[in-house]
């Protein structure tokens, strides 16, 4: 499972590691309730692993996003205990909306950070073959 970590939204895709095919799966709010929905996600789609997206300046330099990423997969190690990777996130929300917007149709922001969080969970399993499980 992966994560595009947002302050209003959070962007979830999961994939079949033997399959390796990432597919968005929703869009949560982040809010008071952030923690338990994802803890109920994660034992529902039955997750070995979660991937956060690493967001970072065009230069590859540290941003307040980075930060808030850091403080928010902290708080969430607290509630779980699977493996966490970080995945670099570089421009995969333009990517997500230019897709859509090339689908010719309304599209909601939501969709945009699942869409964004599936290309994260593409570019680790791309970058981790061993991963397999």
């Amino acid at each position: 499972m992966a994560l595009d970590i947002g302050g209003r939204r959070i962007g979830i895709a999961t994939a079949n590691a033997v399959a390796r095919m990432a597919h968005p799966l929703t869009t949560i709010e982040n809010n008071e309730a952030t923690m338990a929905n994802l803890q109920k996600l994660i034992t529902q789609h039955d997750t070995a692993l979660l991937v956060f997206g690493l967001p970072r300046g065009l230069d590859g330099q540290r941003t307040g996003q980075t930060e808030f990423a850091e403080q928010f997969a902290a708080e969430l190690a607290k509630h779980i205990t699977l493996p966490v990777y970080w995945q670099d996130e570089a421009l995969t929300s333009v990517k997500a909306k230019e897709e859509l917007a090339a689908r010719g149709k309304d599209y909601q922001k939501g969709e945009v950070d699942a869409l964004a969080a599936t290309y994260i969970l593409e570019d680790f399993l791309g970058e981790h073959p061993e991963i397999t499980a």
